[in-house]
């Protein structure tokens, strides 16, 4: 029996040590194919990130990789960043988002830094500025006591160089029609773009037919020392002043609050705001000052005589002449602008400023055509004091 079963027991073992070695065979191939085929993606995926890179550039193959991580916290904003004037004027608010930016006040009196107080002129115009050459003298010297904006047609573009004041000073701009609505809305909305500057604390409404009549140090501190904002609000009894007034306004504004005043005026801050922010008065005046009312002489002096009429000198300082008659005040071209001419402006005259008896009643003139530029120029030094 042990014969027959030793090589039962032989032919066993063999069979067994030869499966053993087939397997240990079969695993380091199976290794190797999977190596190799590894090594193949890798290879081509390099051939293609290199063709991807010479073909587009890597920069956009860096920025296809987006890190999704998100910081926590973000980093508390500077006072520098709450006060500082915005850099450009172009923006897409609507005027009723611009209205309620402009109206933010803060509640504390006392500014944390260190205040400089500047004089805001903004322009009503339906394109050019042809008298601009004169402003650029009259500012020259005096950056950082001045803003411009200028309102014109929405379809002109100034051409000014970039050493200009008026360079990219234009602002978001609608059209507006002489006597309606749509005029008051341009001035709100100058107001408004200059309100968004912090220091800006007068605003001065002038024309592209405007013309300083001082230098820039005369009419900085008369605004200044002013206890009082330039705006005419009187009650005119005849056809053209209580005769323009609508029962409907009541009772909102009463016969005896309607005023009129002249369109082009200067107003401190707190008054402003007080006009950018009104919600009282506007549909009012929107809906019953229609021409023959001509809402832009009634709407501003009847809501300030009614909000803060104390604070109103009652008077415009933009001089015009109305001798010629019209509906128009008299424009004044090339041989108008003499020496003499400038003095019957300002010599002679008697106002109020800050309850006392003054001579110097108007700040500016209009109206000046282009042709009177070469001229104004000519005479500035000597007649303007610039």
């Amino acid at each position: 029996m042990q014969s027959r079963v030793v090589p039962l027991e032989e032919d066993k073992d063999p069979v067994v040590t030869n499966r053993t070695t087939n397997h240990s065979k079969a695993l380091p191939l199976r290794l190797f194919q999977i190596l190799m085929l590894f090594l193949a993606l890798c290879i081509a995926f390099s051939v293609i990130s290199i063709y991807t890179i010479r073909r587009f550039g890597i920069q956009s193959v860096v920025t296809t990789v987006k890190s999704s991580f998100q910081p926590c916290y973000e980093e508390p904003n500077s006072l520098q960043q709450w006060i500082r004037p915005p850099s450009n004027l172009i923006h897409t608010m609507s005027d009723k988002e611009l209205l309620w930016r402009a109206s933010i006040v803060p509640r504390r009196k006392k500014y944390p830094f260190r205040r400089v107080p500047k004089v805001a002129f903004m322009f009503l115009t339906k394109g050019p500025l042809p008298l601009a050459p004169l402003w650029e003298r009259f500012l020259k010297g005096h950056e950082g006591l001045f803003s411009i904006y200028v309102h014109s047609l929405p379809t002109f573009h100034a051409n000014f160089p970039p050493s200009s004041v008026f360079y990219q000073r234009q602002i978001p701009s609608q059209v507006s029609e002489w006597g309606r609505m749509s005029m008051c809305d341009a001035e709100r909305r100058l107001l408004a773009n200059a309100l968004l500057d912090i220091s800006n604390e007068w605003f001065i409404l002038l024309s592209e037919s405007c013309i300083p009549l001082y230098n820039f140090s005369v009419i900085y501190h008369y605004i200044l020392k002013s206890g009082y904002s330039f705006m005419g609000a009187f009650d005119d009894p005849g056809p053209y002043g209580r005769g323009r007034y609508n029962d409907n306004m009541a009772p909102e504004v009463d016969i005896a609050q309607w005023r009129k005043g002249s369109q082009w005026f200067e107003v401190n801050r707190k008054l402003a705001i007080y006009i950018v922010g009104d919600t009282t008065f506007y549909p009012k005046f929107e809906q019953f000052c229609r021409p023959a009312c001509y809402v832009d002489e009634h709407y501003f002096p009847t809501m300030l005589t009614i909000e803060a009429g104390n604070l109103l000198a009652n008077r415009s300082i933009t001089w015009v002449d109305w001798s010629r008659g019209g509906p128009h005040p008299a424009t004044f071209g090339r041989s108008d602008v003499t020496v003499e001419f400038f003095k019957r402006i300002v010599e002679g005259k008697n106002c109020t400023y800050n309850n006392h008896a003054s001579s110097i009643c108007f700040l500016f003139a209009r109206k000046f055509a282009p042709s009177a530029l070469e001229p104004l120029l000519q005479l500035s030094p000597k007649v303007l004091g610039f």
